[in-house]
């Protein structure tokens, strides 16, 4: 399978598919997840709630963001692979860090969290055939297809990966 052709994407998830080396989104999978709940794995316990600026977000928000966007992106995904055309909203991240309660959450718990997360996002996208993943959809008002949000849950831990790393740690 090819990677996602960009034409069908908005350009605001450009970005984060072209974060993804890998040709085959599978073989995405089996080497960026690892290595992504590896990074944030050695995270230090003394940065988990720390800030690089004032109002940005600390490492255990960042990660919890991670999350709640692949929930969102997963739904979109099965959505699109079922053929619902119905237009999908778009979703406030800055509301949903301000009231995901990170701060409060066990940082080992949200590994936990995460690492199963993925393996249903993997075990998602290796259900769909050929077809459902060329089906395509609208979410906050662009045109999107299954196989590129593959290629965004992927991308969008690895952008943020990247800021951690270089803002955080």
């Amino acid at each position: 399978m090819a990677r996602p052709d960009l034409n069908r994407v908005t350009g605001f998830y450009h970005g984060y598919i072209n974060l993804v080396p890998q040709n085959d989104l599978m073989e995405a999978f089996r080497i960026q997840s690892p290595a992504t709940i590896e990074f944030f794995g050695n995270v230090p316990s003394s940065k988990y709630d720390h800030r690089y600026a004032e109002g940005k977000w600390t490492v255990k928000e960042v990660l919890q963001h991670i999350i709640d966007s692949e929930w969102v992106f997963n739904y979109r995904a099965l959505r699109f692979a079922r053929k619902d055309s119905t237009p999908l909203l778009g979703f406030d991240e800055d509301l949903f860090a301000k009231n995901s309660k990170a701060s409060q959450r066990n940082w080992n718990n949200m590994l936990e969290d995460f690492k199963a997360l993925r393996k249903a996002s993997e075990l998602l996208f290796a259900s769909f055939d050929a077809e459902q993943m060329e089906n395509p959809g609208m979410s906050s008002g662009h045109p999107n297809y299954v196989l590129a949000m593959g290629y965004i849950v992927i991308g969008h831990a690895l952008h943020h990966k990247n800021i951690v790393a270089a803002r955080y740690l």
